[in-house]
């Protein structure tokens, strides 16, 4: 029995890790492309608060994505504000996640100034700068550093931090 529990939590890990990893490689790509977005609206569909909360935020980032293609303010402003729900949501739960802070410092940088979700831009960056260095996960560094190297909220000198 207990090998059977230790399979599980073994095999669960795997796929969670596996599913971070696609979304690490597929997100970037949903801000330019909708079907990419589309797809990946599909894929965290059945996504609860109940589940990680680093996919919680996932999924608030793509509908924060869904908000850009979506057609009448209505349907925008719906997608969007459920969007930001989840990401204030998984930063609440877990404050120290840094793939959460990157998630919400993305949509935050790129969100119109008129939805007013530009708060924390500042705050997540530092958090960001101060702990890049300690990431193990070579997926997720890829990851931010891939976003933080195209984003126009940090300098060229604060960049060179997170090259190597």
């Amino acid at each position: 029995m207990k090998t059977f529990i230790l399979l599980l939590l073994v095999s669960t890990s795997f796929c969670f890790s596996q599913e971070l990893g696609e979304l690490r490689v597929a997100y970037p790509n949903a801000n330019s492309k909708e079907s990419v977005t589309n797809e990946l609206h599909q894929e965290l569909s059945s996504i609860s608060k109940t589940d990680s909360k680093t996919l919680v935020a996932y999924k608030g980032a793509v509908l924060t994505l869904k908000a850009k293609y979506a057609k009448g303010f209505k349907y925008k402003k719906t997608f969007f504000k459920e969007g930001a729900e989840l990401l204030e949501f998984a930063i609440t739960a877990e404050p120290k996640n840094i793939e959460i802070r990157c998630l919400r410092l993305g949509v935050q940088e790129n969100a119109p100034k008129i939805v007013g979700y530009k708060k924390n831009i500042q705050e997540d960056k530092q958090f960001l700068l101060d702990h890049f260095a300690t990431i193990q996960n070579q997926e997720l560094r890829k990851f931010i550093r891939g976003y933080v190297l195209l984003s126009e909220a940090f300098s060229d000198s604060e960049k060179q931090l997170f090259k190597g």
